[in-house]
């Protein structure tokens, strides 16, 4: 049975507005969404059905004054679990965070509730935001509401799955090398990783500070532009935060594709492609085509180093962010006695982190280490460097490029759990775009012959955001698709 909590986040907000739907029905539906399916698909790690209600009540007491509403009030919104949220615990999907409760909130949770969002709770995550599957959680996997057998992709899957589940209208991820894109993707929603520095980090519990981007899940590519008109600007707390003007993202959003100039990446249709997913993207390929746009194939030279050199930067980025889990300022430590400190710091580090955790910060020690520094790390950021320049001769000749999302669809949990190269290739397409710092958008382009959704990659120039939207939403409104996982049918 269809209810609120699936409709668009643009279409609610006209229903709250008109005063035909309050912002606590609104909440009532996507709690009792939560209560139906959460156990299976377990998107939510701490619910706040108190904190939502009491929000919803605000913005409805609000809406009895007369007074303007911004188009964000009222709609129910989940968050990562590594975005910081005062008074409400952030775990980051780790054992080491399991009972810590940030005496602050991040400045993207500022600007949304001070807009009216109603949060609904904090969504399960790879542990520190590592993996591409949502398995490596110390709270177990969440489960893609299309397949419950299969993985929701990482490392942003809670929150992929609940609005895909309809548990949220929206939901806010992080993306370092692809984990709100790719989880899109394999959950059949919107999912945006927008310019480096245009959504404040502030409060975002770091991974790889130089790559870490806050993005957001959302049912329809209109709503992805409503949610970052909020979220976007400068932030003094935020020292890479970008100082740019915030631009109208509706006001062209539905001007088509015609005349723009598309860049179909080289490898699109490579090895390691399922053909499901091939045959879906260039069906979308010939429809931007036919919509009016000039379609050309481009190549990224350096394209084949990304993946090396993001497993070295990323790494050696955590390694320095996660040294402060060190069992004494806050968070979790081992039960003692212990000889010393470093036993007891070697003691909470070895229970307190899980496996995939552990693998990235040796990866990361060692690349920075005493003689292997400019072997590796140096040598990495200088490929980042060629990357970038990679995008900007692209740019030169093409507004937007289109790639898969991700290389496959959704596959099964645990079944490349033992294989961290076939997971980290789950990212290929994705990770480029981080290490350049430029914007892309994940758009749902059709379903395999299993029935899993397939995403299309749409990338733009830094700060292109307003071209990315408009060429997303021309392949959205020429698909017309309305994508309903089959669980949603017994709800």
């Amino acid at each position: 049975m269809s209810e609120p909590c699936d409709r668009t986040g643009s279409e609610l907000a006209e229903q709250l507005r008109a005063g035909d739907l309050s912002a606590a029905e609104l909440t009532e539906s996507s709690l009792r969404r939560v209560d139906a399916v959460d156990g299976d698909v377990k998107a939510i790690l701490t619910p706040t059905p108190e904190v939502a209600r009491e929000r919803a009540q605000a913005v409805d007491d609000h809406a009895t004054t007369g007074a303007a509403q911004s188009p964000i009030a009222g709609i129910p919104i989940a968050l990562k679990d590594v975005l910081a949220t005062n008074g409400i615990r952030t775990t980051c999907g780790s054992k080491i965070l399991e009972t810590y409760i940030p005496p602050y909130d991040c400045t993207a949770w500022t600007r949304l509730s001070g807009a009216g969002a109603v949060l609904i709770g904090k969504t399960n995550c790879d542990e520190f935001a590592m993996g591409s599957s949502n398995e490596n959680s110390a709270f177990g996997p969440v489960h893609n509401p299309w397949d419950l057998d299969a993985v929701p992709g990482g490392s942003s899957g809670g929150s992929a799955a609940a609005v895909a589940a309809g548990e949220a209208v929206w939901a806010l991820g992080t993306d370092t090398g692809g984990s709100v894109r790719q989880p899109a993707s394999l959950c059949g929603v919107v999912g945006l990783k927008p310019t480096y520095g245009l959504i404040s980090r502030c409060g975002l519990i770091a991974f790889a500070s130089s790559l870490d981007t806050v993005g957001t899940f959302t049912r329809t590519v209109r709503d992805a532009a409503v949610l970052l008109g909020t979220l976007a600007g400068k932030d003094p707390r935020d020292a890479t935060s970008l100082d740019a003007d915030v631009p109208d993202y509706l006001g062209s959003i539905e001007d088509g594709i015609d005349g723009l100039r598309v860049g179909v990446i080289d490898g699109t249709f490579g090895e390691g492609v399922e053909p499901d997913v091939q045959a879906s993207i260039q069906a979308s390929i010939d429809r931007l085509a036919a919509l009016g746009a000039h379609v050309d194939d481009v190549a990224l030279p350096t394209a084949d180093h990304t993946l090396s050199a993001y497993y070295l930067i990323a790494p050696s980025e955590a390694s320095s962010n996660l040294a402060r889990y060190d069992g004494v300022r806050y968070g979790f430590r081992a039960e003692g006695p212990h000889a010393d400190s470093i036993a007891m710091m070697s003691a909470t580090r070895g229970q307190g982190f899980g496996p995939e955790v552990k693998r990235r910060i040796m990866l990361g020690t060692y690349a920075l280490s005493a003689g292997y520094y400019d072997a590796y790390y140096g040598q990495a950021q200088k490929v980042r460097t060629l990357i970038i320049r990679d995008y900007e001769r692209a740019f030169g000749d093409f507004d937007v490029l289109v790639s898969p999302t991700s290389p496959t669809t959704a596959f099964r949990i645990g079944e490349r759990a033992d294989d961290p190269l076939a997971m980290y290739l789950s990212d290929v397409f994705t990770i480029p775009a981080n290490l350049s710092g430029v914007p892309a958008i994940s758009v749902p382009c059709g379903l395999d012959s299993r029935g899993l959704p397939i995403g299309l990659q749409f990338t733009a120039p830094a700060l292109g955001e307003v071209g990315l939207f408009r060429a997303a939403r021309a392949l959205e409104r020429d698909l017309g698709l309305e994508l309903r996982p089959p669980l949603l049918a017994a709800v």
